[in-house]
């Protein structure tokens, strides 16, 4: 496992992040969930940390229950690095207000079991709301110490540089990362446009059109916690390049609707072919693509048990060439 450091994090990350939003750690979700869907989510929490993952990514509506619970009771709470997210819409509102991320705080550190949040980001913007107010916001739950480095998921690289601007004109700590999607595959569509009802929905900076957002991200140095690296499952190695009908069977619905284009089983089918000359498998490969880019990157993932867990971590070792990124990437 390869490992980075984030200014205002006091322990080195894993490149790898562990993407909580599983079916196993679904069925532990509440609080009277059966010993075994408990006993079920804690081994494959005890998996990921086998594997050199000390970074876990959950949200306000996934993951923060169990894995409060796993933390209390495995007493590994200060060798976790937590990042969670607040203010995603319902379906009555927006909530990308003040007062939602300040309750929205409150609520995760009641079921993290924990008195700080290592990386807390917006789950979605609202342009509509002035830059200034977040991260007044933000600043608040920073100077009692709440969180430690604050961002946000599915916000632009413009929103994001207008908001530093407004903390650096007030002498205030700025966003410092930032997850949108980012993988091998182009997003063609949102893959959860149901979300998108109040506001702008998921935010991307794969594909060529978005060469400005990433070397954006390369010029001012900020952490890219890239979400669907492997694109919900078009590059789990489940299906080969020539089975479109059976990647239609396997993948979820945001997984077809935001990945599945002839583009991409292109991209499959190269990963397939350099897999098979290197020695390693297509996610690895896909893993690896994402973790050589030159803006600093953590990828997440969620693999289900050891065997995947290992082979994940094996992809921090695997370095590709300028031609073999380009190759992959159509380029």
């Amino acid at each position: 496992m390869r490992y980075d450091k984030i200014t205002g994090i006091d322990k080195p990350l894993s490149k790898l992040v562990y993407g909580t939003a599983t079916p196993i750690l679904f069925a532990a979700l509440s609080e009277d969930a059966p010993f075994d869907n408990i006993d079920a989510a804690y081994k494959l929490l005890d998996s990921v940390t086998a594997s050199g993952i000390n970074t876990f990514d959950c949200a306000a509506h996934y993951g923060e229950q169990i894995l409060g619970r796993w933390m209390e009771e495995r007493d590994s709470r200060e060798n976790c690095i937590v990042i969670t997210k607040c203010a995603h819409p319902n379906q009555w509102r927006q909530r990308v207000t003040s007062f939602d991320i300040l309750a929205d705080i409150h609520d995760s550190l009641k079921k993290l079991r924990t008195d700080y949040v290592d990386i807390y980001m917006l789950h979605r913007d609202n342009p509509e709301v002035p830059v200034g107010e977040i991260v007044d916001t933000l600043n608040k739950l920073y100077d009692k110490g709440m969180i430690k480095v604050f961002g946000g998921s599915n916000w632009t690289h413009e929103r994001i540089e207008a908001a530093n601007e407004y903390a650096a004109k007030h002498n205030l700590m700025p966003f410092t990362v930032s997850s949108p999607n980012f993988g091998l595959a182009e997003q063609v569509n949102d893959p959860w446009v149901a979300d998108a009802k109040f506001g702008p929905g998921c935010v991307t900076v794969s594909g060529p059109e978005n060469k400005a957002a990433r070397d954006w991200y390369e010029k001012n140095n900020i952490s890219v916690f890239a979400y669907s690296s492997l694109a919900r499952g078009l590059f789990s190695g489940a299906f080969k390049s020539s089975e479109p009908e059976k990647a239609k069977q396997i993948m979820d619905e945001p997984g077809i609707l935001g990945y599945f284009c002839d583009r991409n089983i292109e991209r499959l089918k190269r990963c397939e072919e350099l897999a098979g000359k290197k020695g390693y498998t297509v996610p690895q490969i896909a893993l690896a693509w994402v973790l050589n880019q030159k803006m600093p990157v953590f990828a997440l993932s969620s693999p289900i048990n050891a065997e995947q867990l290992n082979a994940n971590s094996a992809a921090c070792d695997i370095i590709l060439t300028e031609e073999e990124i380009k190759y992959l990437n159509l380029e």
